[in-house]
């Protein structure tokens, strides 16, 4: 018990001693909820992080409903390559592809949405 409480105390006392040491900011950021299970959202920051989502509700209203997603989100890695992640998820569970894109700066490609996806991912 008392090793758990030093622990905890020099743990406590290390993250307050931390300053934030970078000036990032959202340099662009959008969401739309229409409450009726279709949704998106994206944004940007001055890092290079890049987040998009959408979303919809699939066969509402039976057994069968089921919330949809697709994505992607990328960052550059600390060797300055820039990681893209392309992803679904409906009820056959979460399908992501990871990407790397070579050089610090690089836009990330659209990497294209597996052909074995429902329509909806790939348009």
């Amino acid at each position: 018990m008392r090793l758990s409480w030093i622990v905890l105390v020099f743990g406590v006392g290390l993250v307050q001693g931390q300053q934030p040491t970078n000036n990032d900011v959202i340099l662009s950021s959008e969401s739309e909820n229409n409450y009726d299970g279709t949704y998106k959202y994206s944004y940007q920051t001055s890092n290079g992080i890049s987040v998009k989502e959408e979303g919809f509700l699939k066969n509402p209203g039976t057994e069968g409903e089921a919330q949809t997603a697709r994505g992607s989100y990328s960052y550059t890695a600390p060797d300055g390559q820039v990681i893209t992640v392309n992803w679904y998820a409906d009820e056959t569970g979460f399908h992501a592809e990871r990407t790397n894109v070579q050089g610090p700066g690089t836009t990330p490609a659209e990497i294209p949405i597996p052909e074995s996806a429902p329509e909806f991912f790939r348009g």
